[in-house]
Parts: C-alpha cells; sequence; structure tokens
C-alpha cells in the first residue's frame, strides 16, 4: 500500500496546482460516488441479469440519466477547464 501511495502521490496532489478557489471540487469525488450510489441503488433490487447486453443498457440508462438531469456541462467540468 505505501509502494503504491508513493507512485501515485503526484497525481493524488495534482489539484494543488489549480487556483486555491477549485481545490474542494478538484480533490474530491462526491460526483463520482454519487453516481455509483445511483446504479447501486437501481440494480440491487434487480437480483440477477439475463445477459451481459441487458446489464450494459441499464447501466447506460442510469447513467445516461444521470448525465441529463446534472447538466455536467454548466458545473466543475467548465470551471476545471478554465484552470487548465
Amino acid at each position: 500500500m505505501v509502494e503504491r501511495l508513493e507512485r501515485d502521490l503526484p497525481e493524488l496532489l495534482l489539484f494543488f496546482s489549480f487556483p486555491r478557489s477549485q481545490w474542494r471540487k478538484l480533490r474530491n469525488t462526491n460526483v463520482i460516488e454519487c453516481c455509483f450510489v445511483e446504479e447501486r441503488r437501481r440494480t440491487r433490487p434487480m437480483a440477477r441479469f439475463v445477459s451481459v447486453e441487458s446489464v450494459d443498457r441499464i447501466i447506460h440508462g442510469i447513467f445516461n440519466g444521470i448525465n441529463e438531469r446534472h447538466a455536467w456541462k454548466n458545473r466543475t467540468l467548465r470551471l476545471f477547464i478554465q484552470a487548465a
């Protein structure tokens, strides 16, 4: 674990190279975690799937819906591009 941390440390601390006002948005993974929580909430009651294709369709539908509801182009991503 220590070896991996040492190897990945530059990437983990990359957010420090951006303006301080954006550190909080860049360093946390709340947006990603929220997406996976929603995916688990929707697929857990389904117990099993008929095929890999059916799983792909369900996951695509869940993430597509999240993308449409949250309009990412008006959020953190835009700020990230400005800081780059």
